[in-house]
């Protein structure tokens, strides 16, 4: 008695197999676009905003001078006063090394923006002289009116 085997089984059974594999691997591959397909848009959303930030830092660079020595503001506010009352003398310098203030009033230095108080007996012209580290100076004045 010779047995046949059973085909049909031993088929069925290799092509629910093979359907299987064949839809295990297409949803392994939308999952794995999906991933990828975030992190490429976070990739680019990233790289845009860098690119923002550079652009403003840039902005922000040259609105506080870039590389220019230069005194950007002095003033007084206010600039008329009552004797004995005080102002607030303010200066911004970019690429300054050293900067003074005459008549010396208080403690100066570089800075993008500074404010220093006085209180004049009289009405005074402030000098303001910036160096730079080649030793190039800049001088801007400012009145303050005593009434």
């Amino acid at each position: 008695m010779l047995t046949e085997p059973e085909p049909e089984l031993r088929s069925a059974m290799s092509w629910y197999v093979v359907v299987t594999l064949v839809v295990f691997a297409i949803g392994a591959v939308y999952v794995g676009g999906v991933f990828y397909s975030r992190w490429h848009s976070n990739r680019v959303i990233q790289a845009d905003a860098a690119d923002a930030e550079r652009q403003h830092d840039s902005k922000v660079f040259d609105a506080m001078g870039g590389d220019r020595f230069d005194i950007l503001g002095f003033y007084a506010n206010p600039a008329i006063l009552n004797r004995g009352d005080s102002t607030t003398l303010c200066y911004s310098v970019s690429n300054a090394k050293s900067v003074t203030l005459e008549p010396q009033s208080n403690a100066v230095w570089p800075a993008f923006e500074r404010c220093v108080s006085v209180t004049p007996n009289k009405t005074t012209t402030y000098t303001l002289t910036a160096t730079d580290a080649a030793g190039n100076t800049k001088t801007k004045t400012v009145e303050v009116d005593v009434k």
